[in-house]
């Protein structure tokens, strides 16, 4: 039923925008859409880079499919912009949109609710002198941009003399900087699909870390899937994923990136309302090994829209 509904309307897929993951948007975006459309759904691909408002009033859209990263299109605003012109969309409102894109308001919840996140510090571009820069814990420390994804403009800072540089390049991205405790342990992405847990994924890099080039350079970082944990453990990670999400209201599609420690803890780092939608990005990953192919994982995104 959830299908021929779908059939009947005119699908606008998201894609593109200005922000510095443009180029990630354009190769989930084009896959999201050639999928649709191999399916013959009535599906047009909008780059939303400019004039988003004139392109979605002349394609008349009826439901906008949101594959943006970064920026406008992941903070809330194009949200925004869709609940002014009465479009439904498939990911998180426009609060929720926005919490999860600022890593500062959103651990900040998280510790509201009770959900464990590394021990963490705020340097705004305005006190950012590294003489001045102290923490109540010991390196290493990852600095971060506090409101970017795909890792873009973060480092993992083992001594001081080190700081000057990661500040320069995470402050490049805003004005304010997150400063975590490393946290030692596996790097484990929770995918949820309208409020029900996919699944998991380890993510074991060959570089230092889940960096920007890790994820998106072949070859750079092996997927396991489950991930090599306890089921206690994995079932803690889940559960977790799960409350953090709803801390922030989010819906839609989500995956919930955790570190877990060697005792079994899990730490939630941040929760993605848009993730990955390329074949092999990791919530597509997740939902295969739950029994959904990427087509089938399209149709249930947007039969979550259909049903509210």
């Amino acid at each position: 039923m959830t299908r021929k509904v779908l059939k009947t309307k005119k699908i606008g897929v998201l894609l593109g925008g200005n922000s510095s993951e443009r180029e990630v948007s354009l190769k989930s975006g084009m896959a999201v859409y050639n999928a649709l459309k191999a399916k013959k759904y009535n599906v047009v691909a909008i780059d939303a880079a400019r004039d988003l408002c004139g392109l979605l009033k002349k394609e008349g859209i009826d439901i906008a499919f949101i594959v943006l990263h970064g920026g406008h299109g992941e903070n809330g605003a194009v949200q925004g912009l869709l609940e002014v012109m009465n479009i439904p969309y498939t990911v998180s409102g426009v609060l929720s949109s926005a919490l999860a894109m600022d890593k500062e308001a959103s651990k900040k919840i998280f510790l509201y609710h009770g959900i464990t996140v590394p021990a963490f510090g705020i340097i705004s571009s305005a006190g950012a002198g590294v003489k001045s820069v102290k923490m109540h814990f010991p390196f290493p420390w990852v600095v971060k941009p506090a409101a970017e994804g795909s890792s873009v403009g973060v480092e993992i800072v083992k001594d001081k003399t080190l700081l000057s540089k990661a500040l320069k390049k995470a402050l490049f991205y805003g004005e304010r900087v997150i400063v975590e405790q490393y946290v030692r342990g596996k790097e484990v992405q929770i995918g949820i699909l309208n409020d029900k847990v996919l699944g998991g994924v380890e993510v074991k890099p060959s570089l230092e870390f889940y960096n920007y080039e890790a994820k998106y350079t072949a070859g750079l970082t092996e997927y396991i899937l489950p991930p090599r944990l306890s089921r206690k453990a994995y079932d803690k990670a889940k559960e977790a994923a799960v409350y953090a999400q709803r801390a922030l209201g989010c819906s839609g599609a989500t995956r919930v990136d955790l570190i877990i420690d060697d005792e079994g803890t899990p730490f939630v780092l941040e929760v993605n309302t848009i993730p990955g939608m390329t074949e092999t990005s990791l919530l597509p990953k997740i939902a295969k090994n739950a029994g959904h192919d990427f087509i089938g994982l399209l149709e249930e995104i947007l039969g979550g829209v259909v049903a509210q």
